[in-house]
């Protein structure tokens, strides 16, 4: 059997010297990353509306708080109506009618999401 420690190494083909590949390739990665990758997701923008609605609210909660919302307009305007007369009285209870519908509504999509839960 010959001996395979008397033959000599070929030379390295590799261009840059003794440095190591996977060094190099790191440092490829790194600069086309700065370069080319997409940057991180950008911080939201500090919102300009003075009241915002949280997103993490359930769906439940925010036809709840809807339908009791409508509720109180509606008793206001019913109260307001008694102090109007003519067509500003007519224009109120359209207006309170408007509200009634959006309530019944409310109040439906409310049912609907309890049944599912």
């Amino acid at each position: 059997m010959k001996n395979n420690s008397d033959i000599p190494k070929p030379a390295s083909t590799f261009p840059y010297g003794d440095y190591a590949p996977e060094k190099l390739k790191e440092a490829a990665d790194r600069a086309m990353d700065h370069y080319l990758k997409p940057d991180d997701e950008p911080d939201p923008q500090p919102s300009v509306q003075l009241f915002t609605v949280s997103d993490n609210i359930d769906t439940e909660a925010l036809l709840a708080n809807l339908s009791e919302t409508l509720a109180s307009a509606n008793a206001v305007l019913n109260d307001l109506m008694f102090d109007l007369d003519g067509s500003r009285r007519h224009v109120a209870s359209a207006v309170a009618q408007m509200i009634e519908l959006g309530t019944l509504l409310a109040n439906k999509a409310l049912d609907r999401v309890e049944l599912r839960t």
